[in-house]
């Protein structure tokens, strides 16, 4: 052991002696390590980003009914046309049919001006939502209160302002019980939606909430709606989702060979598929930046080439003195992983700040991970582990007397 650590030792002050050599032998894995945790970061940070917002929009176990399914070719486009679209009947018939369902909320979508006082903002997005909208947290109100069933049941004209809507329209004023007009029809201001924030620059709290009612008489009623669907427990997600299936085809008399002509979506399934469509990118986009690392690995070969012949009368001298060829191994193999450590270790800082000012500069999120900094350290060590060996080997086959006779 103490000749391993005497090894060691004599290594880490070979390193010392050359210091600009050797940080320039680790530049190129400093600028591999810092690359990749840069890519890995932002795309951790883009992958919890992406998951909140679905979760947010759609509800963790909420699963929604639209018109088009997700389209993958040309034929599914082309059939997706021709779906019909989602109408209250459809709501009617997963409401009685679903055992496993606490609540079905039916939901447009549509946009238009909001006037106050003479502040305009067009093409705000505008929700209609039936009775049971208040079972989904997707809705909610931070000042004011919800639009009550009552309400919903009567068409009264009456709003709930999303965040930005709200600030927009109304500053610092309480926009509370204020008389708005939405596209033509006056509505009063009942509640104010907590802040969302925004998702890749776009905002989520520009939109106002609205009876179903009275956003049918403002767009008409004729536009498909969506359905949101809330299961009795997460336990039941699927169950209830096979109900509504079966609800469905049912309303729409569809045989048992032909294909659902509407849309189901939860938050897994539209997770599920943003994965599908972004891990091959995201595989591909690390692999081809780690392959830096593979040109930084023979950087250090060759160095580890150079150190043994500027030291072989040294080795030679370690070995005539009694000097294992594990010895000399183990010296070569310490300086290549030191110096190749010490490169991922500058190069995860790095790639944490670069992440970070990208982040602040642009909408893409960084999420720093833990186990990122350790397969950053991890690699960069394998790397000089590898790359340092066939120096190592070519130093330790060294002759001492020929190594003693070299100048």
């Amino acid at each position: 052991m103490n000749q391993f650590l005497e090894s060691a030792g004599i290594a880490l002050q070979a390193i010392w002696a050359n210091k600009l050599r050797s940080f320039l032998t680790v530049l190129g894995n400093i600028v591999a390590v810092t690359s990749i945790i840069a890519v890995v970061s932002l795309i951790q940070g883009m992958n919890a980003y992406v998951t909140d917002a679905i979760v947010t929009d759609v509800g963790a176990d909420n699963f929604t009914i639209q018109r088009n399914p997700v389209v993958r070719t040309q034929a599914d486009e082309e059939r997706a046309r021709s779906n019909p679209s989602i109408k209250m009947a459809d709501a009617d018939a997963v409401r009685k049919f679903g055992d496993n369902i606490m609540a079905v909320a039916v939901q447009g979508n549509s946009g238009t001006k909001i006037n106050y006082r003479g502040q305009t903002l067009n093409a705000v997005r505008i929700q209609g939502v039936s009775r049971e909208y208040i079972h989904f947290s997707t809705f909610d109100a931070e000042r004011g209160r919800p639009i009550s069933p009552t309400e919903i049941d009567r068409e009264r004209p009456v709003a709930i302002l999303g965040y930005e809507t709200a600030e927009q329209l109304f500053g610092p004023a309480d926009p509370i019980d204020k008389q708005i007009r939405i596209g033509n029809n006056q509505f009063r201001v009942v509640g104010v939606s907590e802040k969302k924030g925004s998702v890749f620059g776009q905002s989520q709290d520009e939109f106002a909430v609205v009876p179903l009612g009275m956003f049918q008489k403002m767009f008409g009623s004729r536009m498909s709606l969506q359905i949101l669907v809330k299961p009795r427990s997460p336990d039941v997600v699927k169950a209830a989702m096979d109900e509504a299936t079966v609800a469905m085809r049912i309303e729409r008399r569809l045989r048992p060979n032909e294909p659902d002509n509407f849309g189901m979506f939860s938050s897994d399934s539209l997770l599920a598929l943003y994965h599908t469509a972004t891990n091959g990118i995201f595989a591909v986009l690390v692999g081809v930046v780690a392959l830096s690392l593979v040109v930084g690995g023979i950087v250090i070969m060759n160095i580890m080439l150079m150190v043994v012949s500027e030291r072989t009368r040294e080795i030679g001298l370690r070995k005539a003195l009694g000097a294992r060829r594990r010895d000399i191994i183990w010296q070569i193999l310490t300086e290549s992983v030191t110096l190749s450590t010490f490169g991922g270790m500058v190069g995860v800082g790095l790639g944490f700040l670069l992440a970070l000012a990208i982040s602040s500069a642009t909408p893409l999120p960084a999420a720093v991970q833990f186990w990122s900094v350790l397969m950053g350290i991890g690699i960069t060590a394998m790397v000089g582990l590898f790359f340092g060996m066939y120096p190592a080997m070519r130093a330790a086959r060294l002759d001492p007397i020929e190594a003693l006779r070299r100048e």
